[in-house]
């Protein structure tokens, strides 16, 4: 369903960045023969500054490697001009989502010294968590870039307006405007929002707000009867109270 439009820009990012994250975090750990920490940076440092590089800093290269052969080979396997601006499209947003996690990296350091004082520092290069990642990619998403699906050359804008601005390798780009998920369509196999349970209270994507679509919602009273207050009888059973609860639930019209 719905290829080529922003939220299959964020998935294709996502799985990527993923892969990345994924399997770097194996090879630090030496879960994986073919790799292991980054060994580019032993010895290196700043002996002025009080800090050298040690511990295992994740060798994010091998994971970006990784992730290009198995996800990007599928792609520039494909012959023939049709489809050739979707398949570019792919190939920019999977790269977005591995240009996520190199641009996320952080030093972390640990502190050497006489009763707990700082005078040497050991760093490493870590990767951020995955949930950081998610959300500088979600951000990407609410900001993609809408292209020509006609590729001439390189990727370009659809609105002739902005063509001059550049598209960043970091930016997640659409060739199709996504349809309307609040309404069932069964072509694209789109289930809608109608009856979906929601929380009246919550500003989230699960509030009635938001996942009704400004429908509104309907409201009914579910009954729950539950054993409770369980104790054990000598000997040897269990006595149990019956307690009923009555609970407001709402779904969206």
């Amino acid at each position: 369903c719905c290829a080529g439009t922003k939220e299959t820009a964020f998935i294709s990012a996502v799985t990527a960045a993923g892969l990345v994250h994924s399997v770097t975090r194996s090879c630090s750990a030496g879960n994986v023969t073919e790799c292991s920490c980054d060994v580019t940076l032993r010895h290196g440092g700043s002996a002025s500054e009080g800090w050298h590089w040690g511990g295992c800093s994740d060798d994010i290269h091998y994971g970006m490697t990784f992730s290009r052969k198995f996800l990007d080979v599928p792609f520039k396997n494909m012959t023939g001009k049709s489809g050739s601006g979707l398949v570019a499209m792919n190939l920019h947003n999977n790269e977005a989502g591995r240009q996520a996690v190199a641009k996320l990296m952080s030093v972390d350091c640990r502190c050497h010294g006489v009763s707990g004082s700082c005078a040497v520092k050991t760093c490493w290069k870590t990767m951020s968590s995955f949930e950081k990642i998610g959300r500088f990619l979600k951000d990407k998403y609410e900001n993609s870039i809408q292209i020509s699906e006609r590729l001439k050359k390189k990727l370009r804008r659809k609105e002739k307006s902005q063509r001059k601005i550049p598209i960043g390798k970091e930016d997640l780009l659409y060739v199709n405007k996504s349809p309307n998920y609040c309404v069932e369509d069964q072509k694209l196999g789109i289930p809608g929002t109608q009856g979906r349970e929601c929380n009246r209270t919550s500003q989230g994507p699960e509030g009635c707000n938001l996942l009704c679509c400004g429908r509104g919602y309907n409201t009914h009273v579910v009954r729950h009867v539950e054993r409770c207050e369980c104790k054990f009888v000598w000997c040897c059973y269990v006595r149990c109270r019956r307690c009923e609860t009555m609970t407001d639930v709402h779904t969206c019209k």
